[in-house]
């Protein structure tokens, strides 16, 4: 009978490699993409999400929208709110006011690190809600009324 390795267990080998690379890069804030730890462990999926689970359970890592993982770093807090309430702030934040102009959706893309389309979206529901107008394709939109920003826990 040969000796082969024992899947068994093998998620949580892959999962303590996640962790001695998290500890050892205070810089990363995501984990690779599934398919890197499949090629680099040469290992099926499933096994990559169970490890990924594991994280969780530890509460080293978090899933993000979209199948990708975050490293959560102890200290550091995410504001999870919709996108939409986060976008809602900068008119607070950067001290618009009524009629004034709102920043692009390249700039807040940029500044909230989602793809423009995911922008336009939120900037849409704003338009909707009657916080922001819109001066139509390739014109700057305006603040029409400010926010009351709301209490967070």
């Amino acid at each position: 009978m040969s000796q082969q390795a024992s899947p068994r267990g093998t998620f949580l080998q892959i999962a303590e490699v996640m962790k001695a690379q998290i500890k050892a890069d205070p810089q990363m804030m995501e984990l690779p993409p599934a398919a890197d730890l499949m090629r680099d462990h040469d290992v099926s999926r499933g096994v990559v999400l169970r490890a990924f689970r594991a994280l969780e359970r530890d509460d080293v890592a978090e899933p993000v929208r979209g199948g990708r993982w975050r490293v959560v770093r102890e200290g550091v807090r995410v504001d999870r709110r919709p996108l939409d309430k986060r976008i809602a702030d900068v008119i607070t934040d950067d001290g618009l006011t009524v009629g004034a102009a709102f920043p692009s959706a390249s700039v807040l893309a940029e500044r909230f690190g989602v793809s423009r389309p995911t922008v336009t979206k939120a900037l849409d529901k704003l338009e909707a809600a009657g916080v922001l107008a819109s001066g139509g394709q390739g014109r700057v939109r305006t603040v029409r009324a400010v926010p009351i920003r709301e209490e967070r826990s």
